[in-house]
């Protein structure tokens, strides 16, 4: 099983995107990792979106790998939007013995969150976002959510809108430094809660 920490290695860039097929894209990315460390085949996640690699060099002195994105995944994530330039919070997959600094992610986005309101602070900022209804009944204060591939704590939960504070190193190292109202990204829910929520389903019907 595939799993990641929510804990953002490295930083990325679209160089471009190809249309291979009907509903297949290859999206070539500019990272700072090493190509020759990145296995064919090896899972990296991509703004949260776990993608397998198919191809990885270097050109103009520029470290790259290439992935393959289905229709399904253009649909339900934001990598429907990724243009060149598109700027990516990258995490390779989690290996055992790795310090799990997060929470575990699977990569596998639940839906989009939209970015509603941001109030910058003095080194950090708090942001709150809107989730799809059905999403939101896996999201709690205190509970651990997965944003763009960023693990992140829930401070407080209203109705479909949640918010929490990002602190300076987060802002510093991933995409939501930039990030402003409107913004749409990937979300996560914590496997826990979903879990939880299943077994709690199941107990009521019997």
């Amino acid at each position: 099983m595939i799993l990641f920490t929510g804990i953002i290695s490295n930083l990325g860039e679209i160089l471009h995107v190809t249309e291979k097929s009907e509903g297949l894209c290859r999206v070539t990315i500019k990272s700072g990792y090493d190509p020759n460390k990145i296995a064919i085949g090896a899972s990296i996640a991509c703004s949260g979106i776990c993608l397998t690699v198919v191809a990885r060099g270097r050109t103009r002195q520029r470290r790259f790998f290439a992935v393959d994105v289905a229709a399904e995944t253009l649909r339900v994530t934001t990598a429907g939007g990724w243009r060149s330039g598109t700027r990516l919070n990258l995490e390779r997959s989690l290996r055992l013995g790795d310090e799990l600094g997060g929470h575990l992610v699977s990569g596998h986005v639940d839906g989009i969150a939209e970015l509603v309101a941001r109030k910058d602070l003095p080194d950090m900022a708090q942001m709150s976002f809107r989730v799809p209804r059905a999403l939101s009944r896996f999201i709690a204060p205190k509970g651990s959510v997965t944003l763009d591939g960023v693990s992140l704590t829930v401070n407080a939960v209203k109705g479909d809108t949640f918010s929490m504070l990002i602190i300076p190193h987060t802002l510093k190292v991933t995409t939501f430094g930039a990030l402003r109202k409107g913004a749409r990204v990937n979300l996560e829910v914590d496997q826990m809660a979903r879990y939880a929520a299943r077994l709690l389903a199941a107990t009521q019907q019997q």
